[in-house]
């Protein structure tokens, strides 16, 4: 079975279905003040953004979460994001932008780091793959898709990483193949077992130089 979405997928708005409630939210930030909360790491105190021509991903999973870090670019104060868990046992992606802007330099003011790769006839390709996202439009194809599992059941992606928050028992859907082309996203964190760039390019630039 294929299912098909055109014309920008609101992945925002599907989002929020999956994470826990306010409440809960708030309860994760009770127990990170008091230490009692486990994360894999401390993301930072900035989202970056992503685009990609064309993402072709084999062992697709996707489950709600909580990603633990700073509430600022200065300082010890904590903080929590709800995002979307997307996990891909291997991915291979054209035409990959990643961009982030540190605003507020003392005499330069924004620097903007913006990273390309997969552009030259060799896509990016990646293994154990997950994307920890806050929002995502995309052209979406689906191959072979469950919706409604259970999150410590969706077994065609790659396995929940150890230290991830995450509702076990609650929604996510997963698919053999995932295909998503003309993607726009802004994430808080990128983990994989491997990470090969083809024809990797960085550059800094002086004010804001976005892929988006």
């Amino acid at each position: 079975m294929e299912s098909q979405v055109r014309g920008g997928t609101r992945w925002k708005r599907f989002a929020l279905v999956m994470v826990p409630s306010v409440a809960a939210t708030a309860a994760v930030g009770v127990a990170l003040a008091q230490g009692a909360l486990a994360a894999s790491f401390s993301v930072s105190g900035q989202s970056f953004k992503v685009t990609a021509q064309h993402l072709d991903g084999k062992g697709f999973s996707q489950y709600g979460g909580i990603d633990v870090g700073y509430a600022e670019l200065e300082g010890d104060k904590k903080t929590v994001h709800p995002v979307a868990i997307s996990s891909f046992k291997s991915a291979d992606i054209t035409g990959m932008c990643q961009s982030v802007v540190t605003p507020d330099i003392p005499v330069l003011g924004s620097v903007s780091l913006m990273l390309k790769a997969g552009g030259s006839g060799t896509p990016v390709h990646a293994e154990n793959l997950y994307l920890d996202v806050a929002d995502l439009d995309a052209d979406a194809k689906f191959k072979n898709i469950d919706i409604g599992v259970a999150t410590k059941d969706a077994s065609k992606g790659p396995a929940i990483k150890s230290g991830e928050n995450v509702k076990e028992n609650g929604f996510a859907q997963q698919a053999d193949r995932a295909i998503l082309d003309n993607v726009k996203q802004r994430a808080w964190a990128t983990t994989a077992g491997t990470f090969n760039l083809s024809g990797l390019s960085m550059r800094l630039y002086n004010g804001v130089k976005e892929c988006y």
